[in-house]
């Protein structure tokens, strides 16, 4: 399978490598890099582009790894505060190089003629929501993700604080729910590193790491700890 090819299923447990500096990205050899994760994501918003970066994201898509490009709103972590179109001009000039882009879910309508540009290129795009303060409420969960099936998103991604054990058992009940589309899930805090676990053993498509020296995330695993902390879990399904 080649990047361009590479494509999200149900129960198909992904990790994503994130690349959260500049130099990371451009001193990590592609060897390790490989052993490293399955995705490598590529935030926009932190990474400084320009002839080095741009010769770094070829390297990666030559060899093969499936780049995700995020250019994260200010309003859900983002860097820079950056303006839509300053957003999607940072994604636009990289989509030769995209098997996927992560756009969330509140900026579908402002992004919406990058979004009719990546239906058109028959390339996938994640549909993602963060809450740095809660663990929203059920209904606004089912309703987010609807949003984002409707839009035609590909995967639906949600990352919220944890306060409580209780928390985090309502995160992984909605990841073990039928949402009608992929859905990855993580929690953000002191309890993020167990979250991030239990989410991927109830099919979290899509497992956030770092690469290199920098976290993207609140508790976010060393993307080869987490790969391999992954690959020792056995998938848990409800019993019916």
């Amino acid at each position: 399978m080649t990047a361009s090819d590479f494509r999200l299923t149900e129960r198909q447990i992904q990790v994503v490598g994130s690349f959260g500096s500049t130099a990371d990205l451009l001193e990590m050899p592609t060897s390790v890099i490989l052993e490293t994760c399955d995705i490598v994501e590529i935030r926009l918003d932190l990474i400084e582009f320009g002839s080095s970066s741009e010769a770094a994201f070829q390297r990666l898509h030559h060899a093969g790894l499936p780049l995700l490009f995020t250019a994260r709103r200010n309003e859900e972590g983002g860097a820079g505060a950056l303006s839509a179109e300053q957003r999607i001009t940072l994604l636009e000039a990289n989509i030769n190089y995209a098997s996927y882009v992560d756009i969330e879910v509140a900026s579908i309508l402002e992004m919406s003629d990058l979004l009719n540009e990546l239906q058109n290129r028959n390339i996938p795009w994640i549909a993602s929501f963060h809450d740095f303060e809660k663990l929203p409420n059920p209904a606004l969960l089912d309703s987010t993700a609807q949003r984002a099936k409707d839009a035609g998103a590909s995967a639906f991604k949600i990352a919220a604080k944890l306060h409580s054990p209780a928390d985090l058992a309502r995160l992984a009940e909605f990841q073990l729910a039928d949402a009608g589309l992929p859905v990855a899930t993580m929690g953000m805090g002191p309890l993020a590193p167990s979250s991030r676990l239990l989410c991927a053993q109830c099919g979290s498509v899509l497992n956030y790491g770092y690469l290199g020296n920098t976290p993207t995330a609140p508790g976010q695993w060393e993307a080869a700890l987490l790969k391999e902390a992954i690959t020792r879990l056995t998938a848990f399904r409800m019993e019916l």
